[in-house]
């Protein structure tokens, strides 16, 4: 008997939550910040408040994203900075319309297949010179600024450029990633100058000071970005990467331009969603909502073996597609119009069996890193949904000396089978996981989101969604609430799924519901850290509610 009741103990211990909340869901780390004048959700505190000071000081949302992204380059490192690239959604409030930006970089125009064939490489490795990309970011910034943006593009440097010179105190999940990468990249050049100033990697609580990183700052900003990829920064870039044996010229760097492209939506129970179009992996967030639309998800239970069996079965299929044709468009014929399509949907669901997971699937036939995600909101009504990566960890390892960042490693995403869409070539920018939302109803704003984590994104933005349409969570809630993830998926870079993967669930989700996805055939793998980071706003009645992500160090923070 007393075994009995252990194991009872044991089997919903799970479901045991920390918190003795008055209102809403237990699992809930806090409520929701609600104001009307502005609203910022960023991963780190500083950030956050540095949009708020852009917004009072009279800046719209877009200077302040890209005041608080150069926050983020310099206090958060371990998930983003100028060395990375950016994707943008705008909803301009005055147009009453939705403006995507991709400012992803491409492979130098020197490397190729055949090259690297000569060097004995089959696939691009994560770390070195060769998977570095032009990075995007800066342009990112000029773009939305020129387009969008109220205040001087310098006046938007001021903070950051004010912590790297005076320093910053490190927090809690950066410093637990910069332990990791200072044992991965330590043996880099430059590594150990800017972020072991000591000697030791930095940990929480430590004061940090990056000059290097202060007087690149100051010339972007003095030369509205034009020294990053024209002038001595680039110089810099490229004579360093080339001396490390990899391809990557100043030409390259000269000639980057950000592109401004459409959204691309699906509705979702009278909610459409907005994500950008390839080379990113949005889309694939549509497919799997397409295919959850033709359940009764609700009455499911939220995180039942029920539901969560059909989620990542929908996933698996999505992600066949997104491994055979996400890829650049300017290069590839990618049928977007058709993947997202509620036809196409219809089809593949036929697919799933409710009764048993699948070990394979087939894409349709048609004839991973870290990441910040944040997200502003000023008081005329414009918002921004932006993320901002240098792909795996901090990046490539490749730190030009004296420029205080390091550049990003997206080259490894490529496929090196020149039959692939996603191949490498030339100029061609490579499958890409960073990705930003929006909702919208009825033409108008609801909620602009995003979820970082590589190849966790599009099944963390269709697990937000559905936590907030069919299950009824509050913003902070549908973040709070216990995830799961789904990986060992096809990749575009050539990989195929073997044994149906692995399914990774966060603690709150109970040994009954673990028990009955092990008789459906679902390979379970414990995982810690590995489901996102969550930042939201929306808008309803002229009023902004923010949430942000208690997995990551940040907060949202509204007037």
């Amino acid at each position: 008997m007393k075994h009995f009741f252990l194991t009872l103990l044991f089997t919903f211990s799970a479901d045991i939550y920390v918190y003795d909340r008055l209102t809403g869901k237990d699992f809930a780390t806090r409520s929701e910040v609600i104001a009307t004048n502005g609203m910022a959700a960023t991963s780190h505190p500083l950030a956050t408040q540095t949009a708020l000071d852009v917004l009072k000081d009279g800046g719209n949302a877009i200077d302040a994203a890209i005041a608080a992204n150069a926050v983020l380059g310099l206090v958060e490192p371990t998930g983003c900075g100028i060395g990375g690239d950016l994707f943008a959604i705008v909803w301009i409030e005055e147009d009453k319309k939705l403006y995507g930006l991709n400012s992803s970089g491409p492979a130098p125009q020197d490397m190729t297949i055949e090259k690297l064939k000569a060097m004995g490489i089959d696939k691009i490795p994560p770390f070195g010179p060769l998977p570095v990309t032009v990075p995007g970011a800066v342009a990112g910034w000029t773009a939305l600024h020129k387009r969008f943006g109220n205040k001087s593009f310098e006046e938007l440097f001021n903070n950051a450029i004010y912590y790297a010179d005076n320093g910053f105190p490190i927090t809690e999940v950066v410093g637990y990633y910069l332990q990791l990468s200072s044992e991965r990249y330590k043996d880099y050049p430059n590594f150990k100058d800017v972020w072991m100033p000591n000697g030791e990697a930095l940990k929480k609580g430590d004061v940090f000071i990056n000059k290097d990183l202060a007087n690149t700052y100051k010339k972007i900003a003095k030369s509205y970005g034009e020294s990053f990829y024209k002038g001595d920064i680039a110089q810099t870039i490229s004579k360093f990467i080339t001396e490390q044996g990899g391809f990557l010229s100043v030409e390259d760097l000269k000639s980057y331009k950000a592109e401004w492209i459409k959204p691309v939506s699906s509705n979702y129970r009278g909610f459409d969603v907005w994500e950008l179009p390839p080379n990113g992996q949005g889309i694939a967030a549509l497919q799997i909502l397409n295919i959850l639309e033709q359940y009764d998800i609700a009455s499911m239970g939220h995180n039942s073996a029920e539901y969560i069996h059909l989620f990542t079965e929908a996933k698996k299929l999505a992600y066949e597609d997104r491994a055979k044709y996400y890829a650049d468009m300017s290069f590839a014929d990618v049928p977007v119009k058709e993947l997202i399509s509620k036809g196409y949907a219809l089809t593949r669901n036929k697919l799933i069996n409710p009764k048993k997971a699948a070990s394979t699937y087939d894409s349709g036939i048609f004839e991973d890193g870290d990441t910040i995600y944040m997200t502003v909101a000023d008081k005329d009504g414009n918002m921004v949904s932006l993320i901002q990566s240098n792909y795996r960890g901090m990046g490539s390892g490749m730190v030009p000396p004296n420029l205080g960042f390091m550049l990003q490693d997206r080259g490894e995403m490529f496929s090196l089978n020149p039959e692939h869409r996603n191949s490498l070539e030339g100029g061609k920018r490579p499958f890409h996981t960073i990705i930003p939302a929006f909702i919208t109803k009825d033409n108008k704003p609801f909620i602009s989101f995003g979820l970082m984590g590589g190849g966790m994104q599009p099944q963390g933005h269709a697990q937000i969604v559905v936590n907030i349409i069919d299950f009824q969570m509050n913003l902070q809630e549908a973040g709070d609430a216990p995830r799961i993830r789904h990986f060992g998926s096809s990749q575009p870079t050539g990989e195929t799924m073997l044994n149906g993967g692995f399914l990774s669930l966060e603690s709150g989700i109970n040994e009954q519901v673990r028990s009955e996805l092990l008789k459906l055939g679902h390979n379970l793998k414990d995982e810690k850290g590995g489901y996102g980071g969550y930042q939201a706003i929306m808008k309803v009645n002229e009023v902004y509610y923010g949430a942000s992500e208690s997995r990551k160090d940040g907060h949202a923070s509204g007037y």
